[in-house]
């Protein structure tokens, strides 16, 4: 048995004109052809398929046969993926870039990612996008060792050779612990009373700043390369550590995690930068992500910068 012939994308088209137009005549006008161009079209269609799409019989607007309602969604989904195709070759002529990878410190709020990320999947459709999420100095190391175009890092990338930056806004950070940790319990923090307790601290899982400390207090700690991690054994009362306040707002608000009032540690704001390569600028899909981060992050205002993370 011979198998169904290959429709033309032609006559996809027409197929699809004449389903939207309700008719032939209409898909003759959509499409500027004759209505016997558009006959001619759907007879070779469903000559090359084997099938009746279309009931003429009794009618004066042709119907969709059962065969028909099934080819239509494969038809439809074949013109999306051409209109994407075009969509993708336009841009490369355009000098769009076809992929972009993204590094972003854990500290970025997630709202705010995401509204970003939405409104630029709608903006450049034809761009594919991958989403590193990175923790300190591993923002920077992948933008100087290629694996990121661009980067949105924290106060780590300053003064990285080979590296450009531009602000791009800021997040609170602040001392928290369980209501039920000692420090939670407390009514007045003394200074010097966090280096008591055990102290859970971000650290970096690349090299650029491998074993340095960032203002840790407290001489006993547990090092995490994950900030939801982190999050979770500080809601354990495992410890206490700086976490962004975006991120634990919920948590004040439910009183499953304290924020500590510490006379030697009062939190501070995480600045962020967009970074990228010196040899490598932003193309146009990339500094529309950059001027976004930015345009967002420009109402940022905390304390002073964070010291410890």
């Amino acid at each position: 048995m011979i198998g169904p012939g290959t429709p033309t994308l032609d006559q996809l088209g027409i197929f699809l004109a004449v389903v939207d137009a309700g008719s032939f005549a209409g898909a003759g006008r959509r499409l500027n052809r004759a209505v016997s161009v558009i006959s001619y079209g759907i007879g070779n269609l469903e000559a090359q398929l084997g099938l009746q799409l279309f009931d003429r019989e009794g009618t004066r607007r042709p119907q969709l046969t059962e065969a028909g309602r099934a080819v239509l969604a494969e038809a439809r989904s074949i013109a999306q993926d051409v209109d994407l195709l075009r969509a993708k070759v336009k841009a490369l002529h355009d000098g769009l870039e076809a992929e972009i990878d993204l590094a972003v410190d854990v500290m970025m709020p997630s709202q705010r990612l995401g509204q970003i990320l939405r409104e630029f999947a709608g903006h450049y459709p034809s761009v594919q996008l991958r989403l590193h999420a990175e923790t300190l100095g591993a923002v920077t190391a992948m933008v100087l060792d290629g694996r990121a175009g661009l980067g949105i890092s924290g106060p780590l990338c300053a003064g990285v050779p080979g590296i450009e930056r531009h602000r791009v806004g800021s997040v609170s950070m602040v001392p928290v612990a369980a209501p039920d940790h000692p420090l939670g319990r407390m009514a007045s923090i003394a200074s010097g009373a966090g280096r008591d307790y055990l102290q859970l601290v971000l650290t970096d899982r690349s090299d650029l700043t491998e074993g340095q400390d960032f203002a840790v207090l407290s001489p006993k700690t547990w090092r995490l390369a994950d900030l939801a991690t982190k999050h979770a054994l500080l809601r354990e009362g495992i410890g206490w550590g700086n976490m962004p306040l975006p991120m634990i707002e919920g948590d004040l608000v439910a009183g499953t995690l304290i924020r500590l009032i510490m006379p030697d540690d009062p939190g501070g704001t995480y600045g962020f930068s967009g970074i990228w390569r010196s040899d490598c600028p932003p193309g146009p899909a990339t500094a529309w992500l950059l001027a976004r981060f930015a345009d967002l992050g420009a109402a940022d205002k905390g304390l002073p910068d964070a010291g410890d993370l």
